[in-house]
């Protein structure tokens, strides 16, 4: 357990167990081999991503990101469908659920994100995150996090979106932890504009499914191989207005942060 953020109370026994539909063991085959390709090569071929401009680099990087997810079987909902992204900083917060979180939101606005340190041990996926740019987290050391929200500010005022899954910790999508403040300080000192997503994993019938879900002591392979199991799985992004960052005041920087917090939570669980 964090010394300083929650464990979420969601656990694989007592939240994974929603029926659904699965597809037959070939199937599920095909669709590993297809994510794992993508994921290759999409290693191979940062290096000269990188070196191009800004809106080719954002397209190449959503059309892989798809492609990512169509490997797994996993078809993309965006409610509604966001204007084109621009260059400029932007805060992207989000409730968080599973691994796939990142790549769903990549598919559409494409950023930097603040990951656990964890994460950088995955095979393939953590050093890809790494490449893209992440800022990783110790959350075992509250010492490491004015560094972390530093260097988000810095992104911000270079002009790079910046995704932050504030709550924490991944939850089942049927409960969900409060927004920790920590990181909406970096949308104060650097001015940049909040934007809140809503994530939702549902089947093709409409129905909420946890499956996608990482909770507890779940780990990255079991996960993999719950989700290229799903049949008809969709991930439904629901992007929120923008909550503009208040007027910089360092006599209200921290009181100022928790209403950003409150507010981007507020909008993400679509109250109001």
């Amino acid at each position: 357990m964090s010394v300083w953020l929650p464990t979420a109370s969601c656990t694989p026994e007592a939240c994974l167990t929603d029926p659904a539909p699965t597809v037959a063991l070939p199937r599920r085959v095909v669709r590993l081999a297809g994510f794992l390709v993508l994921l290759v090569a999409g290693l191979a071929l940062i290096p000269p991503v990188r070196l191009l401009p800004h809106r080719p680099r954002g397209a190449l990087t959503r059309f892989w990101a798809r492609g990512l997810l169509g490997a797994l079987g996993v078809a993309v909902r965006i409610v509604p469908d966001p204007a084109p992204p621009g260059r400029g900083g932007v805060l992207l917060v989000a409730n968080h659920v599973s691994w796939l979180d990142i790549p769903l939101i990549a598919a559409v606005r494409p950023g930097r994100s603040v990951a656990k340190t964890e994460i950088r041990a995955w095979p393939v996926l953590g050093w890809l995150v790494a490449r893209g740019g992440a800022v990783f987290l110790d959350r075992d050391r509250l010492r490491d996090l004015p560094a972390a929200v530093a260097a988000v500010a810095d992104r911000l005022r270079a002009g790079h979106p910046v995704i932050v899954f504030p709550e924490g910790s991944t939850w089942c999508g049927r409960e969900s932890g409060r927004f920790r403040p920590a990181f909406f300080e970096a949308a104060v000192r650097s001015g940049a504009a909040v934007q809140p997503v809503s994530i939702r994993y549902r089947l093709a019938d409409g129905r909420a499914t946890s499956a996608p879900a990482f909770v507890g002591e779940d780990d990255l392979v079991t996960s993999l191989a719950r989700v290229v199991a799903v049949r008809g799985l969709v991930a439904e992004l629901t992007f929120r207005p923008p909550v503009p960052a208040p007027a910089a005041d360092p006599a209200r920087r921290w009181a100022a942060r928790k209403e950003l917090a409150h507010a981007a939570q507020t909008s993400v669980e679509g109250i109001g």
